[in-house]
């Protein structure tokens, strides 16, 4: 794609990575297959293609509109038009460069501002969150459905996390921002699987959240810190010599994977946001270099389990590039795994967009939950905390983190 980006953004790090981005994309449309946008309202600037001339337009020095940021907001970075990309396009990154020049050239208006304002400041804060959690549960029947929606039942106890038992690897674990009061059983459930293969897990509690709720929300230099800040609070353990960083939320764990990437321009951390990135990895990654000893435990543990239906969450499948992994783990397990039609397609939940564009986020949400129940599944399975409670929402069927029910098989 020929471009002529502004002078001034070419002088930039980002404006050079928009540049180099915008000629790989060939204008075939490929992308327009897969996009959930596109699917449900047929408009070609709700697809990556569409978005992708928009973005291009605001680079070179065109006009910025209320239309162009419509059309950006509306997309639920679900990488599904990367996977699909015969040219290697990387389309999340050169959405984050249009997105930070149309938040700088056109202000937002008061309640979009408000709104966008509340949810960066509460969301990344544990100890705002839980007690907003709390609250909102016992006022949910005053609150919008927008919001009460997006409140699951309240949590059963975390189990406890093992005993030390001096483990010659050890991992770190994301505790990352509303994980621990909507689903705090999770990183436990990690610890104690691992635990069974010789592998101790522990959190730093220096570190918050992933960066990636403030980034996504075009508050970019307060999305960097919350990585500066995790990088700061786990570089001890990288020197001294922790095996990996396990992000149990595949959200997080994309953004995480793309520390290196986005902190490329600051000499300070560029460095270690590399390495960071490169130790970051899913749950499924972790049990997947153990697998001859995970299956010989789920064996000796055999039993039928019932129907379930897996729902692989957009940042697993097309941003993490994981498939196939977990779903070979859960049937070991004794679960019979149900058929999921258009399983490449979004549910709708994507970090902040389900309060943002509940409209769009509904109807993904319903045809999503249509695809997972059509097999007659006892419960579903996810590996993502945002899908889990957008779906939850909306299902009358459990919805639960895979690693709990292998957790749950191997107890």
């Amino acid at each position: 794609m020929d471009t002529q980006i502004t002078d001034e953004l070419r002088a930039t790090h980002a404006g050079r990575v928009a540049e180099e981005i915008l000629r790989k994309c060939v204008h075939c449309g490929f992308c327009t297959a897969t996009c959930p946008t596109y699917q449900l309202l047929g408009d070609e600037l709700d697809g990556p293609r569409g978005r992708i001339y928009l973005i291009k337009q605001v680079l070179e020095g065109k006009p910025v509109t209320e239309k162009t940021r419509l059309h950006l907001d509306r997309c639920l970075t679900c990488r599904s038009c990367e996977t699909t990309c015969p040219s290697g396009v990387k389309y999340s990154h050169l959405l984050d460069v249009g997105r930070a020049v149309v938040e700088q050239k056109l202000p937002r208006r008061l309640g979009d501002l408000l709104t966008r304002t509340l949810l960066k400041t509460v969301l990344p804060n544990p100890a705002l969150f839980a007690p907003a959690v709390k609250l909102g549960r016992a006022m949910k029947p005053l609150l919008p459905s927008v919001l009460a929606d997006k409140l699951p039942p309240v949590p059963s106890a975390a189990k406890p996390w093992p005993e030390k038992r001096g483990h010659a690897r050890r991992m770190l674990a994301l505790a990352g921002c509303v994980q621990p009061a909507l689903a705090p059983n999770i990183n436990a459930a990690t610890a104690r699987v691992l635990d069974k293969l010789g592998i101790a897990l522990f959190e730093e509690g220096r570190a918050g959240c992933c960066g990636a709720v403030r980034f996504h929300l075009n508050d970019q230099a307060a999305g960097k810190a919350d990585m500066r800040r995790n990088i700061d609070a786990w570089w001890p353990h990288v020197e001294a010599g922790v095996d990996a960083i396990v992000v149990t939320a595949s959200g997080c764990g994309v953004q995480v994977r793309d520390y290196g990437h986005l902190l490329a321009d600051d000499p300070a951390y560029a460095a270690k946001a590399v390495r960071i990135s490169e130790l970051c990895r899913d749950p499924a990654d972790i049990l997947a270099a153990e697998k001859v000893a995970l299956l010989a435990l789920l064996e000796s543990h055999a039993a039928q389990r019932g129907k379930l239906a897996f729902h692989s969450p957009c940042t697993l499948q097309h941003g993490l590039k994981i498939r196939g992994v977990i779903e070979e783990f859960l049937q070991a397990a004794g679960y019979r795994l149900t058929p999921v039609a258009d399983g490449h397609l979004c549910c709708g939940s994507a970090g902040t967009y389900a309060v943002l564009q509940p409209e769009l986020a509904v109807r993904l949400r319903d045809n999503k939950l249509a695809a997972l129940n059509a097999g007659g599944p006892e419960q579903v399975a996810t590996a993502n905390i945002g899908c889990l409670t957008h779906l939850q929402a909306g299902s009358a069927l459990p919805v639960r983190h895979w690693i709990e029910l292998i957790d749950e098989v191997l107890a």
